[in-house]
């Protein structure tokens, strides 16, 4: 049977690169601006100004700063869920997760590197972890990350997650300590990827003992 879907109009492929190109240039403009003068106090006039482009052409893009303030973060997301959902079955509930995202810093600039460079969304992440306003949109969408993670987990177990606590239980540990090592990695000094890294393995692996029933006992 002959192929009777209708060929690429021409031009399209190079309509749709630049769409791209100029949603990511207001993407890098608006995390520029913010890092430089605050979330605040940048409006969507002034990144609209630094590529040359309408407002209308923002909001054919973005619906608001806020979405633009996220969506290196929505990316960086789907990696950890795509790494997640890649851990082999045998592993239990906390290693898999606990695998996943530290695999996911290990490769964060290969998912993200077509967008934004990997220091400019470092940046970007402190200033989420710094603005008020930013911090409790942040909060809001962990909560909704957490809810996936613990139903992925229960699929995973063959469990239900309405029925069964443990995989929120689980969930909610591993993102309190996630939540954790973000806040105090953003007070720091060292900024690199390998900073929160390193900090976030560390922390994980006090899950454990933290959880243990006398802590005046040595470890």
């Amino acid at each position: 049977m002959t192929d009777q879907r209708p060929a690429p109009a021409p031009g399209a492929g190079l309509r749709e690169r630049k769409k791209r190109r100029t949603r990511d240039a207001l993407l890098r403009a608006a995390l520029l601006l913010f890092i430089a003068q605050g979330y605040e106090e940048t409006t969507v006039d002034e990144i609209t100004d630094a590529v040359e482009v309408s407002q209308r052409t923002f909001f054919r893009y973005f619906a608001n700063k806020e979405e633009v303030a996220f969506a290196v973060q929505d990316l960086v997301e789907s990696h950890f869920v795509a790494a997640l959902r890649s851990r082999p079955p045998a592993e239990g509930p906390f290693e898999a997760m606990r695998s996943a995202v530290l695999d996911a810093w290990d490769t964060i600039d290969e998912a993200i590197s077509e967008l934004v460079p990997l220091d400019l969304y470092m940046r970007s992440y402190r200033l989420i972890e710094s603005t008020p306003a930013l911090l409790a949109v942040h909060l809001r969408r962990s909560t909704e990350l957490e809810e996936q993670t613990a139903r992925l987990i229960a699929e995973r177990e063959g469990l239900d997650v309405d029925a069964d606590a443990r995989p929120r239980v689980a969930v909610a540990a591993f993102t309190g300590v996630m939540r954790v090592t973000g806040r105090l990695w953003g007070q720091g000094e060292d900024t690199s990827v390998a900073a929160i890294r390193r900090m976030t393995e560390v922390y994980l692996d006090q899950i454990g003992p933290a959880l243990a029933a006398d802590w005046r006992r040595p470890a």
